[in-house]
């Protein structure tokens, strides 16, 4: 009741009031909830210090639940972002098959809207290009398992700016690229489509660093699938993978940065960018702690990106939520007196939830950062599930219009606070 007071106040404060208008940047962190922003605190910051995450303005709970179910997933949850309406579980820009009706009263989703109006616009991934968290925005399949389609209707979008892996989506079968070899069988090459429209392609980091801050249209394919292996730390040893993220693969923040500099430069137009960080849901629901850990750094350093931009960019929203939480992350402290330097953390809870140390199971004990007195306190992460949760999903906002965040914020509500930015309209 008290999360509808607050909602029906506010609206009634700005329906009818002239907004500010801005640019948006939208950071989607897939899977994380609060546990996972303490555990990125501790192991990296300290207990005592501060995330990125931590320094935003507002913050508010958000409500997960779709139309028919309690839980949300990946596509679905992309879906309500980009149309703020409630739609079924197995919804990829469409609401099962079916078109929808934007809470704008239109058929056409946000960044659609913002192309419409002549937004430079961007979508960036630290996954492959079909995943739903930023491509839902602008593709409309009647299942998450189309993906050849889905990477032709990113690529036929009109977005200027294109940051992800998924080479594989782009090639016909056979056809050799610079990642891998292609998957499509429709033998379309979307890598020359893209170029007729117009698009720069690059395919590395040093490309990527290397781009003109004057570059209109831009393809980066950074990855043959996701640009990190997508694995339990188990097979990840065991396949000789060398690391949780593919080596000389950009991180979110260098694509994020580079994202804000090229579609800033145009100083008479806004902006909408929608990034997402895609290790910290596969990750998590892999049961693989260090990788969760090194993708929830590397969300946190592309906040960081966004806030240093604000400080001399003050006309642009920040706004960052998740639609789940992966797999129920818990963290486990253990006393220092109780701590055997050199001890492994055991496979189990009691319960039988695996436990995670740094390499997996039965490994070296995480430590933190030091806290206030110096101390680097041991602990273990506890897994209670390889799904998505409904968990305690956090929205935060900083910058321009960070007050239109409640206190208790439903997922369709990310929709509108983003597209009264972006338009200057508070929506119904």
């Amino acid at each position: 009741m008290k999360y509808l007071l607050n909602l029906f106040i506010l609206s009634t404060l700005l329906l009818g009031q002239d907004i500010q208008k801005g640019n948006v940047v939208f950071i989607h962190p897939d899977g994380t909830g609060l546990t996972n922003w303490n555990a990125a605190r501790i192991l990296y910051y300290g207990p005592d210090s501060q995330l990125n995450w931590d320094k935003l303005s507002h913050l508010a709970f958000y409500k997960i639940h779709m139309k028919d179910c309690l839980t949300s997933s990946s596509h679905a949850g992309g879906t309500v972002h980009s149309y703020g309406v409630k739609v079924a579980l197995d919804s990829y820009g469409l609401d099962r098959t079916d078109e929808i009706t934007a809470r704008s009263g239109k058929q056409m989703s946000i960044m659609e809207e913002a192309i419409a109006a002549g937004y430079r616009t961007g979508l960036v991934n630290s996954g492959s290009i079909v995943e739903p968290g930023s491509s839902a925005f602008v593709a409309k399949v009647p299942s998450r398992k189309m993906d050849e389609e889905i990477a032709k209707q990113v690529v036929n979008s009109n977005v200027d700016l294109l940051f992800s892996g998924g080479e594989e989506w782009f090639l016909p079968k056979g056809e050799q690229g610079f990642h891998c070899t292609g998957k499509r069988t429709d033998g379309i090459n979307l890598i020359e489509v893209a170029k007729d429209l117009g698009y720069k392609v690059i395919y590395t980091k040093e490309e990527l660093f290397d781009l003109p801050t004057d570059t209109k249209k831009v393809l980066g394919i950074f990855s043959d699938g996701h640009t990190f292996n997508s694995y339990s730390e188990e097979v990840i040893k065991e396949l000789n993978f060398g690391g949780n993220y593919k080596p000389g693969t950009p991180t979110l923040a260098e694509m994020t940065e580079t994202a804000l500099r090229i579609l800033s430069n145009d100083k008479e137009n806004q902006f909408f960018l929608v990034v997402e960080e895609e290790g910290t849901d596969n990750f998590g629901n892999n049961n693989n702690a260090s990788g969760t850990f090194e993708a929830l750094k590397r969300a946190d350093d592309a906040i960081g990106v966004v806030l240093e931009f604000q400080k001399k960019n003050d006309k642009t929203m920040l706004i960052t939520a998740a639609d789940s939480e992966a797999s129920s992350m818990e963290l486990i402290g253990i006393p220092l007196d109780e701590f055997e330097e050199g001890s492994k953390t055991p496979p189990f809870e009691s319960n039988g939830a695996p436990i995670d140390g740094v390499d997996g199971s039965k490994s070296d004990y995480f430590l933190s950062a030091p806290d206030a007195n110096g101390n680097n306190l041991p602990f273990y992460i506890c897994w209670g599930t390889k799904k998505d949760g409904y968990g305690s999903v956090i929205a935060k906002t900083n910058g321009l219009n960070a007050e239109l965040l409640p206190q208790m914020v439903d997922n369709t509500d990310i929709y509108r606070i983003m597209y009264a930015t972006l338009f200057g309209v508070w929506l119904d």
